[in-house]
């Protein structure tokens, strides 16, 4: 112990001799020597005289600055009755410690404070960027018995000592200087202390850290004393005093602050003051803090003292944003928020105030204005009263911004017996309580068969143990059946103070999160309804935030794109995208993204999108092997887009067998393969259901009439309550571009051959010859019209003659063909001289639940009879529809329509998951 007294009586006698024994000043005194036997107490006593020695020796300073700065010295006399104005001469600004990083930043806070007109300023500033983090790990260090305190103490003395440097020179420099040396002593002999005693009490600790402030606003103030204005700073340990509490936290004494604060104005009355953030003092004189990021607090408090006209918070962003813009990109800078959407928005960890900053202002209406220190051209975010009447009438309007908390677990009681018990929730949170554990969000059915909570994870083994300890009878006599963890959570609010009474917003909010296939584990919304909080699995929290933030119109609607199948179509398709992606943006906020392109042998991926303007180039440089699982994964885990569709492009039976495990897994599907709608019952019918249990989409237009809107007509027929008696059709373009131009003095064979040279056909024409694709989209239409038939029970007219049906090569079977065309040509003669045509077709007889293809003869004023081209028809003949069929008729063939109505689908799919149509 001889060695811990010598330690401290040493190093505060160096400290200032002149000082008179702390006894004569009772208002400092905690502890007498005689008291001070355990090294704790010793600091506790010694602590005090250095913060009276601070003090005097501050004030000193003051004083000098007075004297110096004033001509007539009769005049610092007259400073002792100056009254403390109040009201909107003042303005408050806050720096943070990002804003004075350096002394270039320093400079620039300086010009922004010198350039505010008015009349009196009051300027609240943090210590220098990483400084208190630098305080706190000197304490570490000491209560470590780490002798490397003293290096990083000296690390602190350099920063500020070449900050000064570079900002200040003459008798300023020198003042500051002595100041900081005098103050670097005092901290070594403190630290020296607490690495004797390995320990440092919370109030030796408060008084450590609060330096970096002393030297922020004494070096501030400076600065602009230096450039001629009228300037003071202020220890605000002199003048704010605080009450602690149990939960880590102080609440101000605001009446004898401010009474102090008058005191202290009457003393140092100066048209600028620099005051200290986050630094405070008990009612015992005891240094404290406001706790972490407490500048805010300090300035909202001395914006109440002053009742000044503006609270101006400078930071490093614009303002605040609708959403965390690390997060979502589009978020939007929000150019008013109402007081309790900022006290909802920061409670959930938005980065816009400490979360008491708003209480003190509140009170006098005082607005807050965040803006960035480093682009003084944007007017930043204003926090105030509103009215119904500053906002629009949008649903924009009323969900003002979104914020996330991770890293959360769900603990839920349950069991029969809680209900209608009284205590119940008193006796769980009671548990919560005495592991100090933070309750985050609450729900509870009104069933009362159970109550879940949120707490921070690394609270909830704590929190578990002391609930099974506490409910352990119950538990074991049935009456509460389990005390569960969910862990591995997040949170997601919605705040907006137009919320309350809104119909629709929560239904908009779950169906965003629905649409994006997140699963909501438990929500809570207070009666005051500014905010709707839901817990999501972490993994799926900044999916769920980029699709409601895209719903409420804050950004677009942005879609996650694999194309399965560049070749015709799909390449078409990439074209067609690429053409519309400019347009789709900025007209329709829509933002499609392709994530990855697929071949059968290659893929290319790309974690921000394919650049489709050189896409094959890309592809052949950067392909890599194809490998189906992982460019689906690829798509689908990207966490910053909500929603993901894969296009089919192919006619692949492999690929369409996926369709199922994809729409399971809520990736939307859009495709003009016929393969899946048209494959066995049984697993159609599985699709078709899961589409309809689900949120995801199957869109599959372009299966049947390429771009024509059948499907969707048939659809609508359905959906209104029509009945569908026949639909009868000529569906393929390459049988009606033969059979249109199958005339008198053209042979069968030949019209073929010009309709495989102009591209028509497939590359082996018997693949359209056979009729097999035109069966496929009639029993795509019997099942869509509720008939339950296999593709085995459409009988199909092969055009094929049968000796050519198993043609070793499509080229062999070009050149026999000629060889049958005897028999069309009668056919064909027959239907003109009857003054008919041949067409081919498909039918759907609904009312005798069957479907055929074959050829068959139409009277020359038959609507089949006026096609031309490659175009399609289709004959709907319904109950309203019944002597005079709908007919949808244009171009059902060609890679640009087939495209054309793939991206029709992906439109619409964009429509139902929130853009605007």
């Amino acid at each position: 112990m001889a060695s811990l007294s010598y330690v401290l009586s040493h190093s505060f006698h160096v400290l200032s001799p002149q000082i008179p024994p702390i006894e004569s000043n009772p208002k400092y005194i905690l502890y007498s020597s005689s008291q001070c036997r355990h090294p704790i107490s010793l600091l506790r006593f010694k602590l005090n005289r250095m913060a009276l020695v601070g003090q005097r020796l501050r004030r000193g300073t003051q004083r000098k600055q007075i004297c110096a700065s004033i001509a007539d010295v009769s005049l610092e006399k007259s400073t002792e009755n100056v009254q403390l104005p109040k009201g909107d001469v003042w303005s408050v600004h806050k720096f943070g410690g990002t804003c004075v990083g350096n002394s270039e930043r320093i400079k620039n806070v300086a010009e922004v404070i010198v350039s505010d007109d008015s009349e009196m300023k009051l300027v609240v500033v943090s210590a220098m960027s990483k400084v208190t983090d630098m305080m706190y790990d000197l304490i570490n260090k000491a209560q470590s018995r780490d002798k490397s305190y003293e290096s990083a103490l000296d690390a602190v003395r350099e920063k500020y000592k070449s900050t000064a440097h570079d900002l200040l020179d003459g008798e300023e420099l020198a003042s500051f200087l002595s100041q900081l040396h005098h103050d670097i002593d005092n901290l070594l002999a403190m630290l020296q202390a607490i690495y004797i005693a390995g320990h440092a009490m919370e109030s030796f600790t408060d008084f450590v850290v609060g330096h970096g402030e002393l030297w922020s606003a004494s070096l501030l103030s400076a600065v602009i004393r230096q450039r001629g204005f009228d300037c003071k700073w202020m220890d605000t340990r002199e003048v704010l005093i605080v009450n602690p509490t149990s939960s880590n936290q102080v609440d101000p004494d605001f009446s004898e602050s401010a009474r102090r604060l008058e005191r202290w104005y009457s003393k140092n009355s100066a048209k600028i003051i620099i005051a200290t953030g986050f630094i405070a003092s008990t009612h015992q004189n005891i240094p404290t803090t406001l706790k972490r990021d407490g500048s805010d607090f300090s300035a909202a408090i001395m914006g109440a003292l002053l009742t000044s006209r503006r609270v101006t918070i400078w930071t490093d962003v614009d303002g605040v944003y609708s959403a965390d813009p690390r997060k979502v990109k589009e978020a939007v800078v929000l150019k008013t928020l109402s007081y309790q959407e900022a006290w909802e928005m920061s409670y959930f960890g938005a980065n816009v105030l400490h979360p008491r900053t708003i209480i003190p202002v509140m009170q006098y209406d005082i607005p807050i204005i965040i803006r960035n220190i480093f682009n003084l051209s944007a007017p930043g975010t204003t926090i105030c009263r509103q009215t119904v009447d500053e906002e629009s009438e949008s649903l924009v309007s009323f969900v003002k911004g979104f914020a996330t908390i991770d890293n959360v677990a769900l603990i839920n009681v349950e069991g029969t017996g809680m209900a209608g018990v009284p205590g119940t929730a008193n006796a769980i949170f009671g548990a919560v309580k005495d592991v100090g554990a933070n309750v985050i969000m609450i729900s509870q059915a009104s069933s009362e068969h159970s109550v879940c909570f949120a707490v921070p994870e690394k609270e909830v083994k704590a929190v578990a143990e002391a609930l099974k300890s506490r409910f352990r009878q119950a538990l074991e006599a049935g009456r509460l059946s389990q005390v569960a963890v969910v862990p591995n959570c997040s949170i997601l609010a919605a705040v907006g103070q137009r919320m309350a009474s809104t119909p629709g917003v929560s239904a908009t909010l779950f169906n965003a999160l629905a649409k994006a296939n997140i699963n909501i584990r438990a929500i809570a919304q207070g009666c005051t309804e500014y905010n709707i909080t839901v817990v999501v699995r972490r993994e799926d929290s900044i999916k769920a935030l980029r699709a409601v933030h895209s719903r409420f119109y804050l950004s677009r609607t942005t879609i996650a794109m694999g194309i399965i199948g560049p070749g015709l179509i799909g390449a078409t398709l990439l074209e067609q995208l690429k053409d519309q992606a400019s347009v789709l943006k900025e007209d329709f906020n829509i933002d499609l993204r392709v994530l990855g392109i697929i071949s059968s042998k290659s893929m290319l991926l790309c974690d921000e999108g394919v650049d489709l303007t050189n896409w094959r180039e890309l592809q052949g440089e950067k392909g890599e092997t194809a490998d189906m699982e992982r460019f689906v994964q690829h798509v689908h885990q990207n966490h910053f887009i909500p929603n993901t569709v894969l296009v089919d492009c192919t006619a692949n039976a492999d690929i369409a067998s996926h369709y199922y495990n994809w729409l399971r897994r809520g990736i939307h599907v859009i495709t003009p393969n016929k393969r899946a709608n048209s494959g066995p019952l049984d697993q159609y019918l599985k699709l078709r259901a899961l589409q309809r249990q689900s949120y995801t989409h199957y869109f599959y237009e372009a299966t049947v009439g390429a771009g024509l809107p059948i499907i969707s007509t048939l659809r609508g027929l359905l959906e209104t309550g029509d009945k569908i008696l026949r639909i009868e059709g000529i569906f393929s373009g390459t049988l009606s571009y033969i059979f249109n131009n199958f005339t008198s003095g053209k042979s069968f064979s030949d019209i073929v051959s010009e309709a495989k040279q102009a591209g028509y056909t497939e590359p082996d024409p018997r693949d359209d010859l056979s009729g097999t694709d035109v069966a496929r989209k009639v029993i795509i239409l019997a099942r869509e019209s509720g008939l339950k038939l296999e593709l085995a029970d459409i009988p199909v007219e092969n055009l094929v003659p049968e000796p050519l049906r198993a043609s070793a090569s499509a080229e062999e079977f070009m050149q026999q063909l000629p060889q049958f065309d005897a028999e069309l040509t009668r056919k064909r003669q027959e239907a003109e001289n009857a003054g008919e045509v041949l067409r081919y077709v498909g039918v759907v007889d609904v009312e005798n639940k069957r479907g055929f293809v074959e050829m068959q003869r139409y009277k020359n004023d038959h609507p089949f009879a006026q096609l031309l081209g490659s175009d399609n028809i289709i004959a709907f003949t319904t109950t309203r529809y019944r002597t005079q069929p709908l007919i949808v008729r244009g171009p059902g063939a060609g890679a640009q329509v087939t495209a054309g109505g793939i991206f029709s689908d992906i439109l619409r799919l964009a429509s139902y998951l929130g853009a605007p149509s």
